[in-house]
């Protein structure tokens, strides 16, 4: 059986270079079940879902990384994210009809907010401009302008497979110029049918056969929504009285529609006043698949 919605991170053992491969299939396939996108926009969120789950990868926390391509195209918002425990999601919003093209013929002018929210401290915020025909591109700009670090993404989707590879110069190196020259000139060659059918060990061996690579233990990726009726519940108290009075004179429920996961929250009058009397309402809410 293939390794598939795995994360496995390798190591040029006489180099100052290290590395990440994911490919996801189940969890990508559920991560856009919910969402009726074209083959050209499902393309690009397969992209930043392994995206996402790479640069999730490169530091030690525990939380949520997101990244969120904002554009003036007809595909105006791509997000992605991955916890440090590998639980992913994604969404895709404008024109989900759309035929393949590049990065910016879909997305427009426009920009890429990735925001790393831990569990304990403040979240904190990276930005780059969406220049580049592809979105690897704009991920390894990323990197190289916050990290100040060599670093190289190629990333792939197609309908049944998305799938990233990543490589990084290593801290406080010396001389290692033409090793990642090298390194570099090698991973170009590797195509979209390579990464999405061969497994982590057998590509890196016809990548790099000549070099030592140590390759650690899969990390299992899995898809997970972390809507909840009470971060929901929160949303609409923050809307206040007013708000929530005129909406109820439109209509006799609020819904509310996860675009991760497709599951449905309801509340009638008497959920909300419970809300903003602060009584608990999450029993009387009504959640569905």
């Amino acid at each position: 059986m293939k390794e598939q919605d795995c994360l496995r991170r390798f190591l040029f053992e006489e180099l100052g270079v290290r590395g990440e491969w994911v490919r996801l299939q189940t969890s990508w396939q559920k991560a856009k079940q919910y969402q009726q996108l074209s083959a050209g926009v499902a393309e690009k969120l397969g992209q930043a879902l392994a995206s996402a789950v790479l640069l999730s990868a490169t530091i030690k926390f525990e939380g949520a990384m997101i990244l969120q391509a904002q554009g003036d195209g007809k595909l105006n918002t791509l997000v992605a994210q991955a916890t440090h425990d590998r639980k992913v999601r994604g969404l895709a919003r404008g024109d989900k009809k759309m035929q393949a093209g590049s990065l910016t013929q879909m997305m427009g002018a426009g920009r890429l907010v990735i925001t790393v929210e831990p569990k304990q401290g403040e979240p904190y915020q990276g930005i780059v401009d969406l220049e580049d025909n592809e979105l690897a591109g704009v991920i390894t700009r990323y990197f190289t302008q916050s990290e100040q670090l060599e670093t190289k993404v190629w990333l792939f989707a197609n309908e049944t497979y998305a799938a990233g590879l990543f490589i990084q110069e290593l801290p406080a190196q010396d001389s290692y110029e033409k090793d990642w020259e090298r390194i570099c000139a090698l991973a170009n060659t590797v195509t979209q049918e390579e990464m999405l059918s061969l497994d982590c060990e057998e590509m890196l061996f016809r990548l790099f056969n000549e070099e030592r690579v140590k390759v650690y233990e899969q990390e299992t990726i899995s898809f997970e929504c972390g809507c909840t009726a009470e971060k929901i519940e929160t949303a609409l108290i923050s809307l206040g009285r007013q708000e929530l009075d005129e909406i109820f004179l439109e209509r006799e429920l609020i819904d509310v529609d996860c675009e991760f996961c497709g599951k449905k929250y309801s509340f009638d009058k008497v959920d909300v006043e419970n809300l903003l009397s602060g009584k608990p309402a999450t029993k009387l809410s009504k959640t569905k698949h």
